[in-house]
């Protein structure tokens, strides 16, 4: 083992815009031993999600950037290949934050052991893991889904998007769903049971959204921003609740030099009692035992259906982030690193 390099993706320059593949470095180094109570991990999958982007950059938010020459963050399906930690033997599968790399040294802190014959372990990296619980955390404590009510959620094809509309169906709720292309529509509506599909690339998005909202829209489960939120913002209900997940559309903008609309989205946040809401998924950690439990019933029942985007080849992660910036993959986004020997 000692002989194999670890390879590992590194950023090169933070972006100025649009991340292109300059901004990303790939490159080998020795694998590192493991010291007494530390793992060895070997990659098998690595997670790409849309969060990633915000860690590109320098500007203070709710976690530290990744450093300049220092190895992109991000969730990883590893098994264990040399331990000398009491909890966990070779062979082991694990839940693990080691990056975009083949290799990684862990002291056990954070990692989950998962069962393969359980689930497929990709799962979790995707609905059984960080996207599936964002979903369920955020859409049933900021949310509040009632039976009747009407749930319209952004990038309904994605691993959170998808997962949201279907928990609101659950709990007796309309979902509609906006998503970008006709594959990604006729997935939302056929495959995944949502009452209604608008695809954000029409002409007459807005008219078509009004249309699919006859009564307003109670919840938005907001991942996107831009264009998109224009279009919702009119048909907000009183009392409507706003979870912000995400706003994909707006990381790459460098200035917002346009009118300031701050005064108008306050009035109306006043006027229509409105909630919008942040957060970050690690609020709700409290709710993890009831979302494994549920999400798993639900899976195996067939009332959540999931899809996954399999991309072979660690040098290929980063191209592959920049095409999920841009809305071009199909399901949770997931890079193949290494097969289970």
């Amino acid at each position: 083992m000692s002989t194999q390099p670890n390879t590992r993706v590194v950023l090169a320059a933070r972006p100025q815009g649009q991340p292109k593949p300059s901004d990303f470095r790939i490159e080998t180094v020795d694998i590192a031993q493991p010291g007494e109570g530390e793992l060895l991990l070997q990659i098998l999958y690595l997670s790409l999600d849309p969060y990633m982007r915000g860690r590109m950059n320098a500007t203070k938010s709710y976690a530290k950037p990744v450093d300049v020459d220092g190895v992109m963050e991000g969730g990883t399906v590893a098994r264990v290949v040399i331990s000398r930690h009491p909890e966990f033997g070779e062979g082991d599968i694990v839940l693990s934050h080691s990056g975009w790399q083949s290799f990684a040294l862990s002291d056990g802190v954070g990692l989950r052991k998962l069962d393969p014959a359980a689930a497929p372990i990709t799962t979790a990296l995707g609905v059984l893991g960080m996207p599936g619980f964002t979903a369920y955390a955020s859409l049933l404590t900021i949310g509040q889904p009632k039976p009747g009510e009407t749930v319209v959620v952004a990038a309904a094809s994605g691993a959170v998007g998808s997962a949201v509309g279907q928990i609101a169906r659950i709990k007796g709720a309309r979902a509609v769903g906006i998503a970008g292309g006709a594959d990604k529509c006729a997935f939302v509506r056929d495959e995944l049971g949502f009452d209604a599909v608008v695809d954000h690339r029409a002409d007459d998005f807005a008219e078509q959204l009004k249309a699919a909202c006859p009564d307003g829209i109670d919840i938005y489960f907001e991942n996107v921003g831009g264009p998109v939120w224009d279009a919702v913002f009119p048909l907000l209900n009183e009392f409507a609740r706003v979870p912000v997940c995400g706003l994909i559309a707006q990381y790459n903008v460098i200035a917002d030099a346009g009118t300031d609309r701050l005064p108008t989205l306050m009035q109306q946040v006043l006027h229509r009692s409105l909630t919008i809401r942040g957060f970050i998924q690690r609020e709700f950690v409290a709710q993890r035992p009831a979302f494994y439990r549920d999400m798993a019933d639900w899976i195996a029942s067939g009332q959540v259906r999931y899809r996954e985007d399999i991309v072979d080849g660690l040098e290929n992660a980063p191209q592959a982030f920049l095409g999920l910036l841009e809305g071009r993959n199909f399901g949770k986004l997931v890079v193949r690193v290494a097969e289970i020997p």
